[in-house]
């Protein structure tokens, strides 16, 4: 079955579930070096901007993943082409990457703003937040909720395929509108061009409002945002891919 999934899907699945063993298993330390960091941390490194997106927290977050590539990536593949696919697939990730670190810089600097206006020197934070010198444990920082919280946006990694993913799901949900599927809490069929509006103000919301239990909601909306763009450009040329 593997083997008629269509090339880039499967690949792209390979190198996920590679990734996985290797940084879960055999090279733990990969997780600071691979995941991805907010642009200004004294963690970012140039690569982590395609490297985060095959990397994943736990079994549950790679096999959603996975699967909900292997049931969308195969067609999108198949009616986009190879090459449109390959670049929905990392541009999605990318625009994830951005519109969640975007919102990461106006939080954060309201943090900086706020806390050099009391005079509180910010750079002993940036310095403590090194992972790869610093073994630091952040209770110093209780005693002032925002010194925790700008210490916890430098520190704190984003990982996963989920904004390539949403890219991958928005774009199906463009070119196939009145395509029907379940979703795991919804016992009825629903039409993607109804329920993806929903599952994308919801994260909005989670996103903004902070509300969202570990999770990088923007970076969903982000990958969503590119994939619909990138579908509407290609939806009056689609007879030309198949």
């Amino acid at each position: 079955m593997f083997n008629n999934i269509p090339p880039i899907t499967r690949n792209i699945i390979i190198i996920n579930i590679v990734v996985f063993i290797l940084t879960f298993f055999v090279m733990p330390q990969l997780y600071i070096s691979l995941s991805a960091y907010y642009p200004f941390s004294p963690n970012f490194k140039s690569w982590q901007i395609i490297t985060h997106m095959f990397m994943h927290g736990g079994y549950i977050h790679i096999i959603f993943n996975m699967l909900t590539l292997y049931s969308f990536g195969p067609i999108l593949e198949q009616a986009l082409g190879e090459k449109k696919y390959l670049i929905l697939y990392f541009v999605s990730g990318l625009g994830a990457f951005a519109l969640f670190n975007i919102w990461n810089f106006v939080e954060i600097q309201q943090i900086v703003s706020e806390l050099e206006r009391i005079n509180v020197n910010v750079s002993e934070v940036y310095t403590k937040a090194n992972l790869s010198v610093f073994d630091y444990n952040p209770v110093a920082y209780i005693y002032n909720e925002k010194l925790l919280s700008l210490y916890l946006g430098l520190t704190t990694k984003m990982m996963g395929a989920s904004g390539a993913i949403f890219g991958v799901v928005a774009a199906f949900a463009t070119l196939y509108p009145d395509s029907k599927i379940m979703m795991m809490f919804i016992p009825i069929p629903i039409k993607v061009k109804y329920l993806m509006p929903i599952v994308i103000v919801v994260s909005i919301y989670l996103g903004v409002s902070g509300n969202g239990g570990g999770i990088a909601h923007l970076a969903h909306v982000g990958g969503a945002l590119v994939g619909w763009i990138l579908a509407r450009i290609w939806k009056k040329h689609l007879y030309r891919f198949n």
